[in-house]
């Protein structure tokens, strides 16, 4: 399915290549941010969902298409629901295992859980979207992520941000800017935004525990029950965009 630009104004990010073609072996996606993404959100924390839907769209992408074009070979029978089906459960296993992954105690090791949650999750909605035959390498993606995992509220306003977080980009890239500000103000602000974008429901909660010394850990429910949540909107999104895979005759 080919999807056509934002109305009224530039595409937040560049559009990319179509998945046609891509080679048939499987992409390395890193199975948390990586070091640059980091860098980047610790940067302009305000804007760490978008820099974060950005950057995923342009590292996860390519790894579900080639495995929604690898499971469909391998399973010429089965309905776009079926594979959607897999993929969330795949994904939701992985956040569940997401938790204190980092192994660090305070604010530091929260906020790299949730990140770490953020972008399992993102990967999971790619998936869900390459299921469905809707492209997860298109630009609106980024949009579509932000709006599924409840960022912002309608397309427009996530359409918007991530235009000023791709400028932002471009502006650091070109004058290093960012690193002015106190690092745990940094810190808290980043975990608070990741935190709202893994939809974890504790978050105030979560916070108002970071005191010196104590550890912080998503529990495995909060982190399951949110991802169980994030692919239930996905699914009807992209159920209703996509091209569907009809269901083997029964004989």
């Amino acid at each position: 399915m080919t999807d056509t630009p934002p109305v009224g104004g530039q595409p937040a990010a560049p559009t990319p290549e179509p998945s046609v073609g891509l080679p048939p072996g499987p992409v390395d996606a890193p199975e948390g941010p990586p070091a640059r993404l980091w860098d980047r959100m610790r940067d302009d924390p305000q804007y760490a969902p978008e820099h974060l839907a950005l950057e995923a769209v342009r590292r996860l992408g390519p790894e579900a298409a080639q495995w929604a074009a690898r499971v469909r070979a391998e399973q010429p029978g089965a309905s776009a629901d079926v594979l959607a089906d897999q993929a969330a459960r795949k994904f939701v296993n992985l956040a569940r295992l997401s938790g204190a992954v980092s192994g660090a105690a305070g604010l530091p090791g929260a906020v790299i859980d949730v990140g770490v949650l953020a972008w399992t999750q993102a990967r999971m909605v790619l998936h869900i979207a390459a299921a469905y035959d809707v492209d997860p390498l298109h630009g609106d993606r980024a949009t579509d992520l932000l709006v599924l995992q409840r960022v912002h509220k309608v397309a427009e306003s996530a359409r918007l941000a991530l235009g000023v977080a791709a400028g932002r980009e471009r502006a650091d890239a070109l004058f290093g800017l960012g690193g002015q500000r106190p690092l745990g103000r940094v810190m808290l602000q980043l975990g608070i935004r990741l935190a709202q974008m893994a939809g974890v429901r504790a978050a105030k909660r979560m916070v108002a525990k970071v005191i010196p010394g104590a550890a912080i850990v998503l529990g495995t429910w909060a982190n399951s029950s949110a991802t169980k949540d994030l692919a239930k909107r996905s699914r009807v999104l992209y159920r209703s965009r996509g091209v569907a895979v009809p269901e083997p005759r029964r004989r």
